[in-house]
């Protein structure tokens, strides 16, 4: 990590300044493309040449007797003059500061001031930084059909001008990379409302989203939650419904209203139930069905390991692969959709297993 800087009046410093060093100098005058800084005892330093240039945005913003930070470049030069550089100061200073709010997860203010297709552009402190698209905000994301570049670009440029709450993801001066999230400030913001406003075990009411393979995604919120948009939860395909299910369209359909059961809340990430508020058919199972008893089920699906069987509305149960010697042998004698009469050879009701053997 960068060295902070502590600023120590150079008249404390009795030894040689040294190559790398960064001092404190008083500007004392200027020349034709050199600034001249008084540096105490050690002598007067020259920002010229190639350094005066890549500082001349900084230095028309500096008036004599102004104190800057600056870096030595060279001890002394042929004029006697100490080669000093207030860019490397500058942005060796910078890139302290910003490890440090990366380290201490501090939100910092920014101005928009450009875009290309994968993001938005800024400087921090003088350094230039870049913000993803995938590090935007929810309602900051460009949704475009299609992920139309173009279309992305035109989107991304209507926040030049805006200013945005951010957090540096990663600071690296080294590589020169300064790569900030809005997202991670929204994530603490989202944490802090979860902690304070929720608690596992509650039933909230919300609105399903969206619908994909592996659940259903379902917003929520309370008028003291005090965010512009509501919370996104997740309400995984097995807690759905007791029964196991291939989509979960088949249970819920976007734009729908329900009432599900909080069974998580990690960090800013929220797990929900659907089927914690229905009767649970697990429920005194045993005094409904018993070991030995035979019972008749539908072939509902044949897998790698066995096949799973309905043997009432919400429960299935598994004749494991072992009780056929191969799948081709089980393809053989049971086919999806078809009836047949098992045997029940254990049930686990606390794991939710019921385990079958056809009966010939």
């Amino acid at each position: 990590m960068t060295k902070k800087f502590t600023k120590t009046p150079n008249k404390l410093i009795k030894r040689p300044v040294k190559t790398g060093e960064i001092l404190e100098g008083e500007v004392i005058g200027r020349g034709r493309s050199r600034v001249y800084v008084d540096l105490g005892p050690q002598g007067t330093g020259i920002v010229y040449g190639k350094e005066f240039y890549r500082a001349r945005a900084q230095l028309r913003d500096i008036s004599d007797g102004e104190t800057i930070p600056v870096k030595i470049k060279n001890q002394e030069n042929e004029d006697g003059y100490i080669e000093v550089s207030l860019k490397d100061a500058s942005d060796e200073l910078s890139w302290g500061e910003l490890e440090e709010k990366e380290k201490e997860d501090e939100t910092i203010t920014i101005k928009i001031k450009g875009a290309n297709k994968g993001g938005l552009l800024t400087t921090v402190a003088g350094i230039q930084a870049f913000l993803p698209v995938s590090q935007l905000a929810p309602e900051h994301y460009p949704k475009v059909e299609g992920g139309n570049k173009q279309k992305i670009l035109e989107k991304l440029k209507k926040f030049i001008g805006k200013e945005m709450e951010v957090k540096i993801a990663t600071a690296n001066p080294k590589q020169d990379k300064l790569i900030l999230s809005e997202k991670a400030t929204e994530s603490s913001k989202m944490k802090e409302i979860l902690e304070e406003n929720y608690e596992v075990g509650e039933v909230i009411e919300g609105e399903i989203t969206s619908i994909v393979d592996f659940g259903a995604f379902i917003k929520f919120s309370k008028e003291e939650d005090d965010i512009q948009e509501p919370i996104e939860g997740l309400i995984h395909i097995s807690e759905l419904d007791w029964k196991l299910i291939d989509n979960p369209s088949e249970v819920v359909k976007s734009g729908e209203k329900i009432e599900a059961e909080i069974i998580d809340i990690s960090g800013d990430k929220v797990s929900l139930s659907l089927k914690a508020l229905k009767e649970n058919p697990w429920d005194n199972i045993k005094e409904k069905l018993e070991k030995g008893a035979k019972v008749e089920g539908e072939v509902t699906k044949l897998t790698s390991f066995g096949a799973f069987i309905q043997i009432t509305p919400k429960i299935q149960g598994l004749v494991h692969i072992s009780e056929f010697g191969s799948k081709d042998t089980m393809e053989k004698e049971l086919k999806p959709g078809n009836k047949y009469t098992f045997e029940i050879l254990n049930i686990n009701p606390d794991k939710y297993q019921i385990s079958l053997k056809l009966v010939s």
